[in-house]
């Protein structure tokens, strides 16, 4: 679009997006917006057209967290952006660097489609951003992406209907779009106080989370952890930053192993970098009893942080590890003996096989089980989605991936459905991998629809649904309280021929030979997405 003088409103919206970096937008057209997506096209970009609204900004929150970048949704205003509130609240709570572009009813009295858009922001939590003169649509669009870049709150970019037909003189600026970053060093002081916590201790834990792995920490954190004798682990979100490492407990807190959760109980000292620190981590706080807490974030007011900490500091994970690791070898620190060869031996010879009693049946497999074969089965260079509901605590302990960024979930709002369109914004992101989305059958039953974007995108996507007839929360839930749980019982349409249907492939899979077989009939096939329905019983509880 160089050279073109001036152009209407939507062509400078588009330019501002290329200009930034900005390579895919998922959406649906609409009166507000199909101008726009039309220019994005012919300006070079991909348009990956979805099939609900809600399931576009589902798209570019998993582009945005699985590439680490600026993720951009477009939709229609009124009912359009109606839609989009659950996911956006998902991305939201998630912290995704997200853009969703629409634009006001044509100023007339009583159009149908009218809606508050700043009311649906405010609602999910998301910056509300109108563009007031068209003379100014290439800087705010320019100024939006940037702000999102940094602050990782999601933003509703309204652009008028009224100000489309306007020809406006492109003035925006040429901002890099890549991967996101924000590094900068700690407070001196806080920095000798956090210091003076962990020389001290003699049974200390580095624990890394996702903002750890995002700034690229992990060698400087695997350095910090040797030089003072500490065993590492990571949040859910930090998942296998450390995998492979002859001290790695793996996830700490709820979806801890034994080893882990002994481990850290009888630690000292904490030092977590780029963790959020929540319930789930801590589990309730238990682990963090105690204990001196050191913590290192960008962000001194993350929400979800319900620890008591010691020590803040704040700064980038990886120039503070480094800055730690510089100063603990100036004064000659020795690290004691909480890592030691019983530890190394326990950790090596884990099974997680141990911890649980297998209760696969005639014609049902244990989701533990079968996670545990499809984490040895399914290519390692993967990217791992899920969905939420009973089913997850098998994936996130057992399906492995080959770094953090490679896996994220959709249960920062505890919607159940949005798990599939959101692998599919991954898959986009990351086309060089496999992306395995795993889904219950009541939330896989509601994305199921965007396996057609999928398919007429031609992305590596693997569907695994562990269906137990059952919403297995309520399932659990009503079991417990006495209750009859026979309401939350469920019959579906036979997932694999619902997703031939859409123009992918699948199976069902009742034993350990035919998960195997599915997993054969996959690598023939790796480009059309797949389906990989796991039958399982909702008597047989994984939670605990």
């Amino acid at each position: 679009m160089e050279g073109q003088g001036a152009v209407k409103v939507p062509a400078a919206v588009a330019k501002a997006l290329r200009d930034f970096g900005t390579d895919t937008v998922f959406g649906l057209m609409g009166d507000a917006n199909m101008r726009f997506l039309v220019d994005f096209v012919g300006a070079g970009g991909r348009f990956v057209s979805a099939v609900d609204e809600g399931g576009a900004v589902s798209m570019a929150d998993g582009y945005s967290r699985v590439g680490n970048r600026v993720g951009v949704a477009s939709v229609t205003h009124g009912p359009g952006v109606a839609n989009v509130v659950t996911a956006l609240t998902e991305a939201v709570r998630a912290r995704s660097a997200l853009v969703v572009v629409t634009g006001d009813t044509a100023s007339r009295p009583n159009h149908l489609q009218r809606f508050d858009l700043r009311g649906v922001a405010d609602l999910t939590g998301a910056e509300y951003r109108r563009v007031l003169r068209a003379e100014d649509v290439s800087r705010d669009v320019a100024e939006v992406l940037h702000r999102v870049s940094v602050t990782r709150r999601p933003v509703l970019l309204d652009v008028p209907v009224d100000l489309h037909g306007e020809e406006v003189e492109d003035t925006s600026p040429r901002r890099n779009g890549g991967p996101l970053r924000q590094a900068f060093g700690p407070d001196e002081d806080a920095l000798d106080r956090a210091l003076g916590v962990v020389a001290s201790a003699r049974r200390p834990v580095v624990l890394a989370g996702r903002g750890a792995a995002l700034s690229g920490a992990r060698e400087d954190l695997l350095e910090l952890a040797e030089l003072i004798g500490a065993p590492v682990a990571t949040t859910l979100l930090g998942k296998d930053l450390f995998r492979g490492e002859p001290f790695d407990l793996g996830v700490a807190g709820t979806l801890g192993s034994r080893v882990s959760t002994e481990t850290i109980l009888a630690a000292d000292c904490v030092i977590a970098f780029g963790a959020g620190l929540n319930d789930y981590t801590t589990a309730e706080g238990s682990l963090l009893a105690d204990k001196a807490v050191v913590r290192v974030d960008v962000d001194p007011h993350r929400w979800e942080c319900t620890a008591q900490v010691d020590v803040l500091v704040v700064g980038d994970a990886r120039t503070t590890a480094r800055a730690m690791v510089e100063q603990l070898r100036a004064v000659g620190h020795r690290p004691g003996g909480f890592r030691s060869e019983r530890l190394a031996a326990e950790l090596a010879a884990y099974d997680p096989r141990e911890e649980f009693v297998d209760r696969s049946g005639a014609d049902t497999l244990d989701p533990r089980t079968a996670l545990i074969r499809l984490d040895e089965l399914l290519p390692a260079d993967r990217v791992v989605v899920t969905d939420t509901g009973r089913f997850v605590y098998a994936p996130w302990r057992y399906l492995h991936v080959p770094e953090p960024t490679a896996f994220t979930h959709t249960l920062n709002f505890a919607s159940i459905g949005l798990g599939i369109a959101t692998a599919i914004g991954a898959a986009a992101a990351a086309p060089d991998r496999l992306t395995v989305a795993v889904v219950g059958d009541g939330g896989g039953m509601m994305g199921m629809v965007e396996l057609v974007t999928a398919v007429r995108s031609g992305l590596p996507l693997v569907v695994v649904v562990c269906n137990d007839g059952a919403y297995g929360m309520e399932y659990r839930a009503l079991e417990r309280a006495g209750a009859d749980p026979t309401p939350s019982l469920l019959s579906w349409p036979d997932f694999p021929a619902v997703a031939r249907a859409y123009g992918a492939d699948g199976v069902t899979v009742r034993t350990m030979a035919e998960l195997e077989a599915a997993v054969v009939r996959l690598g023939a096939a790796p480009q059309v997405p797949f389906v990989i329905e796991i039958r399982t019983d909702p008597t047989v509880d994984i939670v605990d």
